[in-house]
C-alpha cells in the first residue's frame, strides 16, 4: 500500500513543470554527493572516521550520504561545513 507521501509525490510528478524542477534539484544534490564522496575518498577516510572528526556517530554520516543519494533530505549548511572540514576541505557555496 502506498503512503500518503508516495501518492502525493506521484500526483505532483505528473505535472511536467514539477517534474523538471524535481529532476534539476536531484542533479544538484547528486553533484554535491559526488563532491562529498570524492573529498572523503581523497582524504582516505571511512564514514566512521569522518563521523569521529565531526563529533557524531557513524550512522549519522551514513544517513547524510544516503539522504543526498535519495533526494529526500537536504542537510544544513552547518552539517556540510563540518563534513567538509572533517575531510580537510572548506565548504564553498556560490550562486551562478
Amino acid at each position: 500500500m502506498a503512503t500518503k507521501y508516495e501518492e502525493l509525490r506521484k500526483v505532483a510528478l505528473a505535472d511536467p513543470e514539477v517534474r523538471a524542477e524535481y529532476e534539476r534539484l536531484n542533479r544538484e544534490e547528486f553533484a554535491l554527493l559526488d563532491q562529498m564522496l570524492a573529498a572523503r575518498h581523497a582524504a582516505g577516510l571511512s564514514q566512521a572516521q569522518v563521523a569521529e572528526r565531526m563529533g557524531t556517530q557513524p550512522p549519522a554520516v551514513t544517513r547524510l550520504e544516503r539522504a543526498l543519494a535519495s533526494g529526500r533530505h537536504s542537510p544544513s549548511i552547518d552539517t556540510l561545513r563540518k563534513y567538509a572540514a572533517a575531510c580537510g576541505k572548506k565548504l564553498v557555496i556560490s550562486i551562478a
